[in-house]
This record gives C-alpha cells, structure tokens and sequence, in this order.
C-alpha cells in the first residue's frame, strides 16, 4: 500500500499545476493518497514551503520531495 502524502503548493503556481499532473495519475490509478496543501492558508506553512513549492511531503515518515521530479521520482520517493 502506498503511503499517504501531502502536496504543497498554492492557488496560480505554474509549478504546482505541473507537480499536480505528475502526481494525480498515481492518485487515480495506483491508490495513492494525496491531500493538496495551500501554503497561503497558514503563515506556517508559507515560511516552510514558501520558496520551496511544489513539495511532496510522505506523511509517515516526513521525507519531502522537492520539484522538479517525475513519475518515476515519485515512485521512487514512495518505496
């Protein structure tokens, strides 16, 4: 079973939508749970993540992925 995990980004972020379409298909075909994280909703999470987003963030273990990364970072990143 594939770990949870969070995607930081924000509303307008080029980047984010990028991440977003590497990331999804793994949501749709392989179980992945993502929850999508906007920065902009909490001043904590813009000073972490503010010059970082996109991020990929495990849940259970805190590693985080830093973009640019793809499909096969991603698997990766999940193992």
């Amino acid at each position: 079973m594939l770990p949870e995990c969070q995607l930081f980004g924000t509303l307008g972020c080029h980047l984010c939508e990028l991440a977003e379409d590497v990331v999804m298909p793994l949501v749709y075909d392989g179980g992945l749970m993502v929850e999508l994280v906007d920065i902009a909703d909490s001043e904590q999470t813009v000073a972490a993540y503010g010059l970082r987003i996109p991020v990929l963030r495990r849940v259970d273990t805190g590693l985080e992925l830093d973009w640019p990364f793809d499909t096969e970072q991603v698997k990766h990143f999940l193992l």
